[in-house]
């Protein structure tokens, strides 16, 4: 009996990451065991990425362990955790575990807050586990979604890029997988998704680009829309890559504690110097997830000179010029 087509997907995805990520790492297997943790929520795309990493991680010798996060935000999220614990066991894992998080949301969306509380928690999970890689199950239709969010922003190259394939201990495997295939993967092997109420609460901007947005684009100009907005990101990936190391080179001069110097920020190509003031104002304390294009545009005018004054930052930070430099202060009430 053959594979089925969805099945298959999922399974290679997963099993490339994982031998990149052994390769990577000099080894894979034998007496010092490599360790993969699985983000899951279960739902379809991470239960789908879980089954997956079972059966490919135990043939290449990982230890796999299953974890799922209780943001706590939903009534019976205690229940359903524990749901996704038997789950996970259930599939194989050598190991679970499970964390409530408190999100508290402090000048940033609810959205913003609970993703910011979930890598918190997952991070300390990973070095709990001493796990070497950690999967999350972002599909090809997150990827447009997150594309399509930074167009409407006007958030720049950042955004378009999409999220990355891979970054630190993290990986997304599925990101050339749809949303369709780790459904119909998931019903193929029998597996009971949980249908998150949040994902088809209209209130989200990014669950109305999902359920409205997309949708329409697709009647409208054609299938295919969500694999080109994903493509587009994989295309612009490499170029934001090499102009953020470039910036990290440049930021590494300009940037010291008592902020930075503007005669050598002035001698940089825009590209480079937005990048060094963003990068700046998030080390100084602004809100990484609501800094958007104006608040950078709004830097580079106040270090230009082309406007004077101060300029306010999401995180209450406050951006000044004195003495040759852009330095950063705490914004006081009032």
């Amino acid at each position: 009996m053959s594979l089925h087509p969805a099945v298959a997907a999922v399974r290679l995805a997963v099993r490339r990451e994982l031998a990149r990520a052994a390769g990577s790492a000099g080894r894979a297997g034998g007496s010092d065991q490599p360790r993969v943790l699985v983000a899951c929520s279960g739902g379809a795309d991470s239960l789908a990425l879980l089954s997956a990493t079972v059966f490919e991680g135990h043939k290449l010798g990982w230890r796999v362990i299953g974890v799922t996060v209780d943001h706590g935000l939903q009534e019976g999220s205690g229940a359903q955790a524990a749901r996704v614990v038997e789950q996970m066991a259930a599939l194989g894992c050598d190991e679970t575990a499970s964390a409530r998080v408190r999100v508290e949301v402090a000048g940033e969306g609810i959205e913003a807050a609970a993703r910011r509380a979930r890598y918190d928690v997952l991070e300390q999970m990973r070095a709990h586990f001493g796990a070497e890689l950690v999967l999350l199950g972002h599909t090809r239709d997150d990827q447009a979604e997150t594309v399509l969010l930074g167009l409407t922003r006007g958030s720049g190259g950042r955004s378009l890029a999409g999220m990355r394939r891979a970054f630190d201990h993290y990986a997304r495997p599925l990101l050339d997988v749809s949303r369709d295939d780790t459904v119909t993967a998931c019903q193929v092997e029998g597996l009971e998704i949980w249908d998150d109420p949040h994902n088809e609460d209209l209130g989200f901007t990014r669950v109305r680009v999902r359920r409205l947005v997309l949708p329409l684009l697709e009647e409208e100009l054609g299938p295919g829309v969500a694999a080109t907005l994903a493509r587009t990101a994989d295309q612009l990936r490499d170029d934001v890559e090499a102009l953020d190391e470039l910036a990290a080179g440049a930021a590494a001069v300009l940037v010291t504690a008592d902020g930075v110097d503007l005669a050598g920020l002035r001698a940089e190509p825009r590209a480079i110097a937005s990048r060094v003031l963003r990068a700046a104002a998030v080390d100084a304390g602004a809100i990484d997830a609501e800094l958007f294009h104006v608040h950078v545009g709004a830097l580079l005018d106040l270090a230009t000179g082309r406007v004077r004054g101060e300029v306010q930052l999401p995180g209450h930070l406050t951006a000044y010029v004195a003495d040759g430099r852009l330095a950063f202060r705490r914004t006081t009430a009032g």
